[in-house]
Formats: C-alpha cells, structure tokens, sequence
C-alpha cells in the first residue's frame, strides 16, 4: 500500500452520533465504515457547547484538546481537566462521559477503536520524525498546528492535512509546529481487512 495523503479541505462534516455536535472523519478502516462498524476511526470535531459524549460500546478513545480553553470531563464520574492543548488523554468510549467546556469553544482530535480489534498509541510532536510502521500496524501523521513535509516526494502538508503509512511504507516528516502520530495495531484476526 502506497503512502495516502488526506486534505483537509476534502473532508465532509457530519453530525455526531448524539446529534450534539459536528465531526469531520479523518480516517476510518475499513474505507466507508459509519460510527458502528469502524475498526479504527480518526476525526476533528467542534465542540460548541457542553453536554455528553456519545456512548461507543466496546470502544477505546483518545482525545487531544487542539484549538480552545479546554474541557473537563466526567468519565464515570471522575473529573479530569483538559486545559492544555495537545495532551492526548484516553478512556473508555462505553463510559458515562461529561463535557464541561472551560471558556467557551473547542477543537479536539479524537481517535476511537474497538477494543477487541485494534489499539491505538496517540503521540504529539514539534520536531522531525522518521516513520516506519511495523508489522501488523499503520501510523497516521495529522498537522495539529503548522505544517509538516514529507521527504518522499516533499509533500507539504498543513493545518489539519493528514499522511497514512501503512507496513512496508517509510518516510521522514520535518515538523514545523505541532504532529499528532497515531499508531494503530490491528488484532492477528482483522489484519485482513485493513
């Protein structure tokens, strides 16, 4: 599979699946999976006002504050303050989950997997970085703040662009702001559908 490179300004904004608020998908395998059947999904979602999470059963979720105050959340019934941007934060997408927002709107990036199927590493960085995913694993490189290019062929990506690598693919992004990688593992059983 060859180095795919994800614009931003392609991306469709849809509804979240409790109706209370607005996500751009990213990335989701497999291709064209809805908020039910994805594997893995990666999305950008404006977060206008507080409320409650979506539930996503059998779910594990990683979210990073990017534009805004921060949020607080009540992840079954423990709070934790979000404040500073681009600090991952992870919990479970089935827990009763809160959003306070601190001061007004929010972006956060939020990765989801299913639990049984895949894992996901969430790291955010300023500064060059060489990815070669392993066996069995793909890495999502997504501009949070800045630019970033590849050395493949200098593709500039900006705000918000996105680059997925996939085994056997390696490149080198020189980072000029702030990176989200994304590392996902797929189960042995669903390497096949990826």
């Amino acid at each position: 599979m060859a180095l795919e490179v994800l614009r931003a300004q392609e991306r469709t904004p849809a509804p979240w699946k409790n109706g209370g608020g607005v996500t751009t998908e990213v990335a989701a395998r497999p291709e064209g999976a809805g908020t039910g059947d994805f594997l893995w999904r990666v999305s950008i979602a404006d977060v206008a006002q507080s409320g409650p999470f979506s539930v996503f059963e059998g779910v594990d979720r990683t979210i990073t504050v990017v534009d805004g105050p921060g949020m607080a959340l009540t992840v079954d019934g423990t709070l934790h303050v979000l404040a500073a941007p681009y600090e991952p934060f992870a919990f479970p997408g089935d827990s009763d989950t809160q959003c306070e927002l601190l001061d007004g709107p929010i972006v956060d990036f939020n990765v989801m997997v299913r639990r049984a199927d895949a894992t996901a590493q969430v790291r955010v960085v300023r500064d060059r970085v060489a990815i070669r995913p392993e066996a069995g694993t793909c890495v999502l490189a997504v501009v949070l703040e800045g630019s970033a290019t590849l050395d493949q062929g200098s593709v500039r990506l900006d705000r918000l662009d996105a680059a997925l690598l996939a085994e056997g693919d390696a490149d080198a992004l020189d980072v000029d702001g702030r990176l989200a990688l994304v590392t996902l593992t797929l189960a042995a059983t669903d390497r096949s559908s990826d």
